[in-house]
């Protein structure tokens, strides 16, 4: 008769808690992965690339210095993947706003507002504003930024003249360049005279000139 009351002697449970750890590890080598990017991203934003070292990203961060390189082997690697992931979030974002009663013009607004209200408010996208301004400067090699948002609102854009919102010899790409580029410049004066408290003010002001509302 097995020890443990179980036809296996208890195998199973040790099977299953064997099967577990790896599982177990790997959810935790995810949490403290996000963990150092969020740290790397308080630091950035607050700092800027230069000054900030990997002992301070492990510091912020609550982990060991062998933690931190586990996942990144340098810092110009966390600032990469910062960037990255900010202005890869511009077609995740409209996939989300994919709604087939909304007309295109208000898609762009939505998507417009939404990451002014994340350069307010996530310091993850303040990092990455913050280290494409230093880009120059740094040794990492970061994403080319704008281009995932001019080619979403390029799309966009098409589809508002295709549907009458916009005077058929608009250039949908002229157009998007145009709002990338004021979105990104009003954003950074609010930054600097006001530490973005007002840059969801400010960026709707912006829309209603760009892109009144018919």
């Amino acid at each position: 008769m097995a020890a443990s009351g179980h036809p296996d002697g208890g195998s199973t449970v040790r099977n299953a808690v064997g099967r577990g750890t790896p599982t177990l590890k790997q959810a935790r080598a995810v949490r403290t992965r996000a963990t150092v990017l969020e740290a790397a991203a308080r630091l950035f934003a607050r700092k800027g690339f230069k000054v900030v070292t990997m002992q301070e990203i492990a510091e912020e961060a609550g982990a060991t210095k062998g933690a931190v390189y586990f996942h990144f082997p340098n810092k110009e690697a966390l600032a990469a993947e910062l960037v990255g992931g900010f202005y890869a979030a511009a077609p995740k974002t409209t996939e989300a706003m994919d709604d087939p009663g909304l007309e295109p013009l208000e898609t762009v607004r939505r998507l417009t507002m939404a990451t002014a209200y994340r350069v307010r408010d996530e310091v993850v996208a303040q990092a990455a504003v913050r280290l494409q301004t230093e880009r120059m400067i740094t040794d990492a090699d970061l994403p080319l930024p704008f281009v995932d948002y001019i080619n979403v609102y390029t799309l966009l854009l098409e589809k508002a003249k295709e549907a009458g919102e916009l005077p058929p010899e608009t250039s949908a790409e002229t157009l998007a360049k145009t709002v990338v580029a004021s979105f990104f410049g009003v954003q950074h004066v609010s930054w600097i005279l006001h530490d973005r408290a007002d840059v969801v003010e400010r960026v709707e002001e912006l829309l209603d000139l760009i892109l009144p509302r018919r």
